[in-house]
């Protein structure tokens, strides 16, 4: 391949808008969700649910709350396929183009940096334990963790069609594979432990829901960085309620039985003490590496804003977000997990709170109406701060979900009081 030709096969859409000739189909927007969901966390997440749920219960939390997430999705991502822009330069449009560079390009950019890392951190983990076991070889966790960390993150580097491309081959074979870990934990251990389980230590439904919003939140909010590429707000919806519900909830599920019955709801050592790490590894390199390419996709963007790159540095920005990821996992990111997904339960959302008010509610729903303000818009800033710190205090009901809904109200009755004063 000639440089020139590499040079047209790396995405050039960056913070402009896609031309229409360009939009993809829903299946292939669908897909990149898909592949985003079927990851260790979410599994990690269902371990966490069945230790104060009964089986149904958990699955009835992740159904409402990835339904939540899905929700305020849609209406991000309709953004994106009306403007043809990523998140970050549609919140020009609710936080001023100073403070969307500033101050929203970096509160996505850490959050995709850091779950870059924690995923590449989670890969050379396993990796590196399986290696171990399997095979007698000793590779160090933070060396196994920056090779795949590079590895993940050159998909990034050529953009969406090389993330569409990933998925076709990477979501059959996680399904078959997750399926097959499932299954034969069942045959094993036996289904008598998931029809007579009572949780250990009880909590409230709510606190199951809240978790699991927690999972995918920030996913609902960056979801105009992919369904700017949707031929229409039709479109957006199947692609979200298509890409996230079915895998989103199956993966909790099956994380939850794994856990019942195996004792871990790692699939790769599941899949390792049934007798096949092979496939075990499989698993693991393709459901990380899948969510991983979405992680340094969008930091690559928020980077590219912050610093005022040109459109054609995307790829180098994104370079930078994956790397610093993968240093992230070198130092051990993954020991601070909870910790991590506490924060970005907090501060995320609530940007959706505000864009969802500016331009649904203010500008109707309508891409003509639909500007970006120049500066810093004070209101838009000041209506995320108010949601992230009702998000982290508030501990009543569904912390992401409070954070939305305050940023909202703050956001409407602040541009309302800054119009009427302009008047």
């Amino acid at each position: 391949m000639s440089l020139n030709e590499k040079s047209k096969s790396v995405e050039q859409n960056t913070l402009n808008r896609v031309p229409l000739d360009q939009r993809q189909s829903w299946g292939s927007i669908a897909l990149i969700w898909i592949g985003s969901m079927i990851c260790v966390p979410c599994l990690m997440i269902g371990g966490l649910l069945v230790t104060g749920l009964t089986v149904p219960n958990a699955f009835l939390a992740a159904l409402i709350g990835y339904g939540i997430v899905v929700l305020y999705m849609c209406f991000q991502g309709m953004q994106g396929s009306d403007t043809g822009l990523p998140t970050v330069s549609v919140a020009a449009g609710s936080f001023g183009e100073k403070g969307s560079k500033l101050i929203i390009s970096m509160i996505i950019g850490v959050a995709c940096i850091g779950w870059f890392g924690f995923q590449a951190n989670v890969c050379g983990s396993a990796f590196s334990g399986i290696l171990s076991s399997a095979m007698g070889i000793n590779l160090p966790v933070w060396l196994s963790s920056l090779i795949w960390g590079i590895i993940m993150l050159v998909t990034a580097i050529y953009g969406f069609n090389a993330l569409k491309y990933l998925n076709y081959i990477a979501v059959p074979a996680l399904i078959i594979v997750c399926l097959y870990g499932v299954y034969e934990s069942i045959s094993q251990y036996g289904s008598s432990v998931i029809t007579s389980y009572q949780p250990p230590t009880p909590f409230p439904l709510m606190q199951g829901i809240a978790l699991a919003v927690a999972t995918f939140a920030f996913g609902g909010v960056i979801a105009g960085d992919y369904s700017r590429y949707a031929k229409s707000r039709a479109d957006v919806v199947k692609s979200s309620v298509v890409g996230v519900l079915p895998a989103g909830i199956s993966m909790i599920v099956m994380g939850g039985i794994m856990s019942l019955v195996s004792g871990t709801y790692d699939i790769s050592i599941v899949l390792t003490d049934l007798g096949v790490p092979a496939f075990g590894l499989v698993a693991l390199v393709l459901a990380t590496w899948t969510t991983n390419t979405v992680n340094a996709y969008s930091g690559g963007l928020a980077i590219t804003n912050m610093f005022n790159l040109d459109a054609s540095k995307r790829s180098f920005a994104t370079a930078v977000a994956g790397f610093t990821g993968t240093l992230c996992a070198v130092a051990g990111i993954i020991n601070h997990f909870v910790g991590f997904l506490s924060l970005l339960t907090a501060a995320v959302p609530p940007v959706a709170g505000v864009m969802i008010a500016e331009y649904w509610i203010i500008n109707k729903g309508k891409v003509e109406n639909f500007r970006i303000k120049q500066g810093i818009a004070y209101q838009g800033i000041l209506a995320w701060l108010a949601g992230s710190a009702v998000a982290i205090v508030v501990k009543w009901g569904i912390q992401p979900v409070n954070g939305i809904i305050v940023s909202m109200l703050v956001y409407l009755v602040l541009n309302s009081i800054m119009t009427s004063n302009e008047k």
